[in-house]
């Protein structure tokens, strides 16, 4: 029943001036371009699930799969938003089923951020006896498993912990000719750079001529000018 009014609530909202086309930031072809504003996405996410906080986990989960069942990006990303506000009820038993949902239900950079960077990243944090399950994910042939890998760490190394595994991560990731997976593993180095700038930094610099560029940018993308400039700097 919540799912059903869910639905006819986002069909509610669906008039022209709360629509946008998210197309513009993907380059794989979405199948519904034209979705909300993210400001309203969340409203409604956060409206409904006051009315199913009170559920078993259990239930609260399999409504999720309802929703992710449906090829409707506003319903997945609620989805993954409901997920991320019951990550401190679930248990190492559940991350067969998050990862079950980054296997079949993730296709563009923007499902991945938001179940790798919150649920599934935070379990991650939570129980780092899990980080081997996620370094599986590196050598896959699905771009966003890669790029998982290095966003589900983000949650801990902005706790200032697991840079030893980032770092194996990254490794494993260094050299990939994917953008989005560069993009993630940079963007996960620069998080760890907030507690371990100088571990990222003489990270950046071991490895900076095998590192893409793209890379590279975005790990350095927070330092100061003068460790830029010289991270930048490629004397073959």
């Amino acid at each position: 029943m919540i799912v059903k009014r869910l639905r006819e609530e986002i069909a509610r909202q669906s008039v022209p001036e709360n629509m946008m086309n998210y197309q513009r930031w993907f380059k794989e072809k979405l199948e519904n371009p034209v979705g909300l504003k993210g400001p309203i996405i969340k409203r409604i996410s956060a409206q409904f699930f006051k009315e199913v906080k009170g559920e078993s986990k259990k239930k609260i989960l399999e409504d999720c799969e309802e929703l992710l069942e449906s090829d409707i990006g506003t319903e997945r990303g609620i989805a993954f938003m409901w997920a991320a506000n019951i990550t401190d009820r679930m248990s190492k038993t559940d991350f067969p089923r998050l990862e079950g949902w980054l296997k079949k239900y993730v296709c563009n950079w923007g499902a991945c951020d938001s179940l790798c960077c919150c649920a599934l990243g935070e379990l991650v944090a939570l129980y780092p006896e899990l980080i081997p399950k996620v370094k599986k994910w590196t050598p896959s042939k699905n771009r966003w498993l890669r790029r998982g890998a290095a966003l589900s760490m983000i949650p801990t190394v902005r706790r200032g912990e697991g840079l030893k595994d980032a770092f194996a991560i990254a490794d494993i990731l260094l050299t990939d000719d994917d953008d989005m997976v560069q993009k993630g593993y940079g963007w996960m180095l620069k998080v760890a750079g907030d507690s371990h700038r100088d571990e990222v930094f003489k990270y950046v610099m071991k490895n900076k001529r095998q590192m893409p560029r793209t890379a590279l940018r975005y790990a350095i993308e927070k330092m100061p000018a003068n460790l830029k400039k010289e991270a930048m700097k490629i004397d073959w």
